[in-house]
């Protein structure tokens, strides 16, 4: 069976080789309609696309492209230790930012624009399909989140096993009426919600999760919500260091002593946590392992290996924010 090319998806839609090149390379130059036509057409062709000649064709940037969220200070520490595990291995890092006025897909043109020889997408949105289809064009890894797709590679945190440390540290201080504010629809906030609820059944506890998310804000609104409840949480474990800080700083303003009267507990170890005058009791990730296994894992796509699923082992770090349990509070 004669292998469907370029030229014949060009003659079929109308165009030039060229400008079939460029939809598939997802290169600037094509309209919105264009595009659609030229991969309808290629679609109903059978056209795949010849990995080898691209590979034969593509000319090493030494570039690792790497998106993140501007507003997480998680991936800020993820970022500086990438530079650094990129340069050991003879490469460099382009940066591209997740912003509220500059969507994911924006980012991720902007790298393929700069011929990026592989991705690094830190807790990118993108769902497994939208994942997978970039994994086809370029070598994809991501980091603290599942992959769930096809040929992209992903380093992450046990969170499951992580939000479990911080129950059982809040357990054995005593605390009975924990409350998880969870990530919301963010990357790894079902694993730590599962986590959450696992180890409070576990501990004996009634597992109590409330809506927040990964910002500040989210944990502003959250333990707002908190205060006007009966009875009150006597510790919150929240989805991550930026959302606990605003649960903290609630928490003070309205007066409540942190850790007497409510323990936080936050995720991801960021710097943040150690940033606050309260330092903060969170679950840590290791930035630096992470970076490194990502480099590794994106060099390892560019060698031709299989992908790989790589989870680490996090760690409580216990700081100010954590203690017994009030002596009276009510359990029911």
């Amino acid at each position: 069976m004669t292998r469907t090319t370029l030229a014949d998806v060009a003659r079929e839609a109308g165009v030039s080789v060229a400008l079939v090149s460029i939809v598939m390379r997802d290169a600037p130059g094509a309209s919105a309609a264009t595009r659609e036509r030229v991969r309808g057409v290629a679609e109903r062709l059978g056209y795949v696309p010849d990995q080898r000649a691209r590979q034969l064709r593509r000319t090493d940037t030494r570039l690792l492209g790497v998106t993140f969220d501007l507003h997480q200070p998680f991936h800020g520490d993820l970022v500086e230790h990438l530079y650094e595990a990129a340069a050991a291995q003879g490469y460099d890092v382009a940066i591209s930012a997740v912003a509220p006025s500059r969507d994911e897909d924006a980012a991720i043109q902007a790298l393929m624009r700069e011929r990026c020889d592989a991705l690094v997408l830190l807790g990118p949105d993108l769902s497994p399909d939208a994942l997978g289809s970039l994994g086809t064009r370029v070598p994809t890894l991501v980091v603290a989140r599942r992959s769930d797709a096809d040929g992209v590679a992903s380093v992450r945190g046990d969170d499951e096993a992580g939000v479990g440390l911080a129950v059982d540290h809040l357990a054995e201080l005593g605390h009975v009426r924990v409350v998880h504010v969870d990530g919301g629809s963010a990357p790894g906030a079902e694993d730590r919600r599962r986590g959450f609820h696992a180890a409070a059944v576990r501990r004996g506890m009634e597992p109590w999760v409330v809506p927040g998310g990964p910002t500040e804000q989210a944990g502003v609104e959250a333990a707002r919500r908190l205060l006007d409840q009966r009875p009150t949480p006597t510790a919150v474990v929240a989805f991550n260091d930026h959302c606990a800080s605003g649960v903290l700083d609630v928490l003070l303003r309205a007066h409540v002593d942190v850790p007497a009267d409510v323990s936080v507990v936050g995720y991801d170890d960021s710097r943040l946590a150690v940033a606050r005058q309260d330092r903060m009791t969170t679950v840590a990730q290791s930035a630096l392992e992470m970076a490194e296994r990502a480099v590794s894992g994106a060099l390892d796509l560019l060698a031709g290996r299989d992908p790989t699923e790589v989870v680490l082992t996090p760690r409580l770090v216990v700081r100010s924010t954590s203690g017994p349990a009030p002596r009276l509070a009510d359990p029911a």
